[in-house]
């Protein structure tokens, strides 16, 4: 895991115009190509049910669709924007050096593959000074691709998403889960405690991974809320612009604006926002 300098932290969702929006919306449909292209090439690998016999198997599939996507992921994206940087480790956490840099997830929900589950997608997101301005997520068994631009709004397959509408908790489907295999005790007790939380407040509540194909539902208004303990970056930045740019509220769970590097992270609709960060008060 890389580590980079604290004073770089920046807010995520910067209420400024994004000057350089012209040039973030013609990159855009290079790097949907991209994730297409990536995504392509994972599918080819899919089958479901796979039969995996143990933990060095399934490491193995894990790593083997990383490798399939990444050699048709990384090269445009690079050639895009020479200058940026590249992020190598998909689990790496905290904020980055100031300037343009590339995050992606070669196979977000890489563990839902490789058990031959539909929940999973190829991300790419350009972030600039720690702020995320461009991301694409392509879910290669629905044909769907995901966009958004800071300040150019939210899509998908080129139709505008909005978040929900709902007005009560009460009625709220709302979702969390782990970012990564490994958690400490600390963390695996709070995402257990909120859990127990939200299934008291909300209508219902689940835990799922990976953190990008929540958020792709909470963007389009079919969830109502996600939250997650966690500062993994791969898995936030891009699903965290799209429910920004569909009219959403995305902070940490006490209500201050997220960053890269934030400890935790909640998305929900704007009218329930504040009752989410109320039930999530409840965890010690």
């Amino acid at each position: 895991m890389s580590t980079y300098p604290e004073s770089a932290a920046r807010p995520a969702f910067d209420p400024t115009d994004n000057r350089q929006l012209a040039t973030d919306l013609a990159l855009l449909a290079e790097v949907v190509t991209a994730v297409r292209a990536a995504g392509a090439a994972v599918h080819a690998r899919f089958a479901a049910p796979q039969r995996l016999t143990g933990l060095t198997a399934v490491l193995d599939a894990l790593h083997a669709n990383d490798l399939a996507s990444l050699r048709l992921l990384r090269a445009p994206l690079e050639r895009l924007r020479p200058r940026a940087g590249w992020v190598d480790d998909e689990l790496d956490r905290g904020a980055l050096p100031d300037g343009e840099w590339w995050i992606t997830d070669p196979v977000e929900g890489n563990i839902n593959h490789v058990h031959g589950m539909a929940d999973w997608s190829v991300t790419a997101t350009l972030v600039r000074d720690n702020q995320p301005v461009l991301a694409a997520v392509h879910i290669p068994l629905t044909g769907q691709t995901y966009t958004a631009v800071r300040g150019g709004g939210a899509h998908v397959d080129g139709c505008p998403l909005r978040t929900s509408a709902k007005t009560e908790l009460a009625a709220a489907y709302v979702a969390t889960g782990q970012a990564a295999p490994g958690e400490d005790a600390a963390t695996f007790d709070r995402i257990g405690a909120s859990y127990a939380a939200l299934l008291r407040h909300a209508l219902v509540a689940r835990v799922a991974v990976p953190a990008t194909m929540q958020l792709i539902q909470v963007a389009a208004g079919q969830l109502d809320a996600f939250w997650q303990y966690s500062d993994v970056r791969s898995g936030l930045v891009a699903g965290g612009l799209l429910v920004a740019e569909a009219g959403g509220t995305v902070t940490d769970t006490g209500g201050r604006p997220w960053r890269l590097g934030s400890a935790d992270f909640l998305a929900a609709a704007p009218a329930l926002h504040p009752a989410v960060r109320a039930a999530l008060a409840e965890v010690p």
